[in-house]
């Protein structure tokens, strides 16, 4: 059940992705037990890794000095995505309570986006946290379509958006409105650039979207111009992803993690046992890549490190 995963498989599929794996790493299962694991997020603090057992609502913690795993939060308002801002501190989407909230140093949970133009959101769904300070997420409905991971409701809004919350004001702004259902996103590390995932295939096999698009950042920092295809999934359907140092994107599918070149070309897959839901970078050079699959956290070494 834990330990070494045996029957992973790394495929180089472009010369540019040779040797980013290292020969002798070998896939971990750090922790199994959940219905669907979701929004790893680093803590270099105290090297852990938090995120969030959607149908279960709790959140887990894994020391990554002692490999104890425990309860972080239960009940968590079924929380999904999650990330560390510049302070140190948790930011966490929630199902159940329709909001974005922040943890501070001292434990307590401020709710930093619940409502746009006084209708609640829907099913706030992932979170990143530019350097100005600024917070990105997507609100999908897939809180509110049932009770498996939220509560079952109707959309007062009436459609799913991608919002920023200024960091000086705490304004909720629309940031992209042309989504049937964005999920994960993640900047470029330059941050010129904001990708975001179109999981409008789940509800829409046929004819929804299944892909990553890109944004350009206006010269203000807030806007957001083109929003072109970045790449299209070719297993199930894109989640959560992150990027490394280097420009490479990598993102969950059904198959385990696509890597892609900054060019869009899928240059290798980490063939994983389980679909995987979001993966993030941690460990003291951020080359240790820390994944969610649907019951399991897992780990896996690299040759390259994440973005902060």
């Amino acid at each position: 059940m834990f330990g070494v995963i045996e029957g992973f498989r790394v495929e180089v599929l472009d010369p540019r992705f040779h040797r980013i794996i290292p020969g002798t790493a070998r896939l971990e299962r750090l922790w199994t037990g959940a219905r669907w694991c979701e929004g790893p997020a680093w803590f270099p603090a105290h090297q852990t890794v938090v995120w969030s057992d959607i149908p279960n609502d709790r959140m887990l913690r894994y020391d990554a000095l002692s490999g104890h795993v425990g309860v972080f939060r239960q009940p968590a308002r079924n929380a999904n995505g999650n990330t560390v801002d510049r302070q140190g501190r948790l930011v966490t989407c929630e199902h159940g309570g329709r909001q974005v909230t922040r943890t501070e140093h001292d434990g307590s949970v401020t709710v930093l986006a619940s409502h746009w133009q006084g209708k609640r959101l829907n099913s706030p769904n992932d979170v990143v946290v530019k350097s100005d300070g600024s917070i990105w997420f997507t609100d999908p409905d897939y809180g509110i379509l049932s009770d498996y991971e939220g509560d079952r409701a109707e959309s007062e809004i009436g459609r799913c958006n991608v919002y920023r919350i200024d960091p000086q004001s705490g304004e909720l702004a629309i940031a992209a409105g042309d989504f049937v259902k964005p999920n994960g996103l993640a900047f470029s590390p330059d941050e010129r650039e904001l990708y975001i995932a179109d999981t409008g295939a789940s509800h829409d096999p046929e004819n929804g979207p299944r892909h990553i698009r890109r944004f350009s950042l206006g010269s203000d920092g807030r806007t957001l111009r083109g929003g072109e295809v970045f790449a299209a999934c070719t297993a199930g359907l894109f989640d959560g992803f992150r990027f490394d140092r280097e420009g490479r994107l990598w993102s969950s599918s059904a198959e385990g993690i696509h890597v892609f070149h900054a060019d869009g070309t899928l240059i290798g897959r980490i063939l994983i046992p389980e679909v995987i839901a979001n993966l993030c970078f941690g460990g003291p050079k951020l080359n240790r890549l820390f994944i969610c699959g649907t019951t399991s956290l897992y780990a896996l070494m690299t040759h390259t490190n994440g973005t902060v």
